[in-house]
Order: structure tokens, then sequence, then C-alpha cells
């Protein structure tokens, strides 16, 4: 089963291939998403990384987490599920 990887502490010069190679040395990548600010395009130094599965996955970690990356030691850990929240303010949806 596919495992999704959070990659932080990344350089603004870090690539998607970049990551891609660097962490195919621990199984199959299935995709990278580097997140980038959507008004400037420039990264925002931190990137999800599927892996083919939770060994690989674990591989990767064990390979890479705190290792350095363009001079950046990065963070790889299993990427947590997004949480859901609300775009108005907390008392929104209170009936008083």
């Amino acid at each position: 089963m596919e495992t999704k990887l959070y990659v932080g502490n990344l350089s603004y010069d870090t690539t998607e291939e970049g990551l891609r190679t660097l962490l195919s040395q621990a199984g199959a990548v299935t995709s990278v998403e580097l997140i980038k600010d959507r008004d400037t395009g420039r990264s925002k130094g931190f990137a999800f990384v599927t892996m083919g599965s939770q060994v690989e996955a674990e591989k990767a970690i064990s390979m890479f987490n705190e290792k350095t990356l363009d001079d950046r030691a990065i963070r790889v850990n299993i990427a947590r599920p997004r949480e859901e929240f609300s775009r108005g303010n907390k008392f929104s949806k209170r009936r008083y």
C-alpha cells in the first residue's frame, strides 16, 4: 500500500526531480508534490512524497531524516492526515 511522506526544511533550490532522485534510493517513488506559494511560485520549503509501500517509506525515513540535501538538514516523516477546518470564526455555527 502506498504511503505518503512529509519532507520538510527543504532549500528553496530543491526541485521535485531532486527529491525523486534522492528518495528513489529507498524504493519506488509514486509522486512528488513540492508545495509552492500560489502568488510567487516559489517553494514553501516542504513537499509530500508518495512511496510505493510502507516498507519503502520507513526505509526512506531511516535513510534520509536529518540528512543534508542542498545544504539543509531535511526532515522526513510519515505525513499526517489533513485536518478539516472551517473558514468562519469559531462562533459562526453556534446558536445562542
